[in-house]
């Protein structure tokens, strides 16, 4: 007996979808933040998401963390988005244990933090309802620290980075 399992685009989308909200709500809630602002616009958020990851006009998901006193910056996480699609066996994950612990060590939020979520897309893509264009705050004096794949759904897949105040 042969069997066969097939993984849709429209599959692949969802499940990437899916796992970075996750993903950007496990960095919320485990940095001490309260995710409820988060939670509220899912849709929203989902619908840009998936809207630019079918379209293939999403390149990077960014979470920032600021001081709301000051609009500065504390600590940033990226998400960047990798279309290498493939035909193959249905290999999908998510490395949430490796994202926990970058989540540790990035340390805690201040209590009066703020976040943002802010998507980076292709000139040219499409409008999404509820989504507009913003400018990102600056990284200067911040270093960038790598943690590698942590999503994947037969090609599409994610890489995370954080960025933290340099010693």
């Amino acid at each position: 007996m042969t069997t066969v399992i097939t993984y849709s685009r429209t599959q692949s989308v969802t499940y990437v979808a899916d796992n970075i909200l996750k993903s950007l709500k496990d960095i919320i809630r485990l940095s001490g933040m309260d995710p409820t602002n988060f939670v509220n616009n899912t849709e929203i958020n989902m619908r840009g998401i998936k809207a630019w990851l079918e379209s293939e006009d999403l390149e990077k998901i960014t979470l920032e963390i600021y001081d709301p006193a000051t609009n500065e910056l504390i600590l940033r996480w990226d998400i960047d988005v990798n279309y290498s699609w493939s035909a193959g066996d249905g290999n999908f994950w998510t490395d949430t244990d490796q994202l926990r612990w970058a989540i540790r060590k990035a340390g805690v939020a201040p209590a009066s933090a703020k976040y943002d979520l802010l998507l980076r897309t292709k000139p040219g893509r499409p409008d999404v309802p509820g989504w507009y264009r913003t400018t990102a705050r600056s990284t200067d004096g911040m270093v960038r620290q790598s943690l590698g794949s942590t999503i994947e759904h037969n090609g599409l897949g994610a890489t995370a980075s954080y960025w933290r105040q340099a010693s």
